[in-house]
């Protein structure tokens, strides 16, 4: 059943969706997917972040918006389901897919190389989609100028 719920967030060939503040769509050798997301995008927001959620769905996420590229260092305190961490740089490009951070875990998890975005989804969802380092992000936070994957001028829509 999860199998045919993350293959529904693979968007079909030829299919344009506009860029939305509130999603975030990925593209790699798999094709395309798409999340529904919150932005945590202030202190306060990326502190709090998932803690004390017992689900989420599965085609949704967390976005973390940082005002520049840095390591990035995040842990599961107070996360009660498991996390897949997908780290991108200020172009948009996953540096790095953490998969399965433990519930509940101090461990420190690294970016290992400058990331400005974050985004969290269902713990494993990425592995099984086969988002991988090297794929695309594309969201309007992500300076347009310089995004490996732009949103176009008659894709983006005005948030409102």
């Amino acid at each position: 059943m999860k199998a045919m719920l993350a293959a529904a967030l693979i968007a079909l060939p030829g299919i344009a969706w506009a860029c939305d503040e509130g999603r975030v769509e990925i593209r790699g050798n798999f094709g395309d997917a798409r999340f529904r997301v919150e932005i945590a995008d202030d202190a306060e927001e990326r502190a709090v972040g998932l803690m004390n959620r017992e689900s989420l769905s599965i085609a949704a996420g967390m976005l973390f918006v940082y005002p520049d590229e840095d390591i990035r260092g995040f842990w599961m305190e107070n996360t009660l389901i498991p996390l897949d961490m997908i780290f991108a740089d200020a172009t948009g490009t996953i540096v790095k897919v953490h998969a399965n951070a433990v519930p509940l875990d101090r461990t420190s998890i690294l970016s290992d190389a400058p990331a400005q975005f974050v985004l969290e989804i269902n713990g494993g969802l990425a592995a099984r989609i086969g988002i991988e380092a090297g794929d695309e992000m594309r969201h309007p936070l992500i300076d347009q100028d310089i995004a490996a994957w732009s949103c176009s001028p008659d894709t983006f829509v005005e948030p409102g």
